[in-house]
């Protein structure tokens, strides 16, 4: 594949990096759009995804450095070539830090906590699909080997050496596409829920279908990436995403769970208020008719 896009001059212009941008900036768009469809300030929300984009950044590339303090101390130098390094640990790390700025954020500019969240799960399940693809071009979360079979007639090849050095793809091997799977799956995942996004039942469910979607997208495609660097839990049952997918499953189903009491409503579509009018006649309705005079009055009065 193609780890490096292109090159201007002696720069080199990462394939991951590239497409991990479009789909930033796809992402952020789509996120104006979904805010207005909840009816929240579509400036609060950029500013929002801003900042907790900035915050895994920042906060997954300074894991990065004290993991590797000692070796960096030695070769300076090497600080350049951090952005080229990708491992599931540094993507977790960097949601739980875009989780936090994104929660701190919403809290002080007072923004209901269910429907920002349902406002940027399409956007988060775009990005996911275009960070796969990048991972595809740049060989990093690369799949197992393919053999023989029908899955051989759409395998992939890294024969570029900076896939091995970025990312430890074997080279010359014919691979699972694995990032091609996710990312067909990810971006499945934000169509369904940015057309279920006006017909929630209450604020929050999609946001629970983010979770339960990513989880399971996660769990079935860990079957064929290769399992180097990425754990092994109940003696090689699951590796450390598929647990990590197993908790957002089950706590995309607690999310999804019918809360008690009132509900924030922050602009639910139309479709639903006229739903609930027809269920709640609204007040003028519910109030006695004022009855026109009949003409036996109209005879009194005269």
């Amino acid at each position: 594949m193609h780890p490096v896009l292109f090159h201007v001059g002696s720069i080199l212009i990462p394939a991951y990096g590239a497409s991990a941008a479009v789909g930033v900036l796809l992402a952020l768009f789509l996120a104006q759009r979904t805010a207005r469809v909840a009816g929240l300030n579509t400036g609060q929300i950029w500013n929002l995804c801003v900042l907790s984009l900035f915050a895994a950044l920042v906060s997954s590339r300074l894991l990065l450095v004290a993991f590797n303090w000692t070796d960096l101390r030695l070769h300076p130098k090497w600080l350049l070539g951090l952005a080229m390094i990708h491992h599931p640990l540094l993507a977790g790390f960097g949601a739980l830090a875009a989780s936090a700025t994104a929660i701190l954020y919403g809290r002080s500019q007072r923004l209901p906590l269910w429907s920002t969240a349902d406002v940027l799960a399409a956007p988060v399940a775009l990005g996911l699909a275009f960070e796969q693809l990048g991972a595809l071009l740049a060989g990093s979360g690369y799949g197992t080997e393919i053999k023989v079979g029908i899955a051989a007639h759409w395998a992939v090849t890294y024969d570029h050496p900076l896939a091995a050095r970025w990312s430890g793809a074997p080279l010359g091997v014919p691979l699972h596409p694995v990032q091609a799977y996710a990312a067909l799956g990810f971006l499945t995942l934000s169509i369904l829920l940015l057309f279920w996004l006006p017909y929630r039942n209450q604020a929050g469910d999609d946001f629970g279908m983010l979770l339960m979607g990513a989880g399971v997208a996660i769990f079935i495609t860990e079957f064929w990436r290769d399992p180097e660097g990425r754990g092994a839990m109940l003696g090689g049952a699951l590796n450390g995403p598929q647990a990590a997918a197993v908790a957002l499953v089950l706590v995309g189903g607690l999310v999804l769970l019918e809360r008690n009491g009132p509900v924030e409503d922050c602009g639910l579509p139309v479709l639903h208020k006229e739903h609930e009018r027809m269920r709640h006649p609204s007040s003028i309705t519910d109030s006695p008719m004022i009855e026109e005079p009949s003409a036996k009055d109209e005879a009194a009065n005269d």
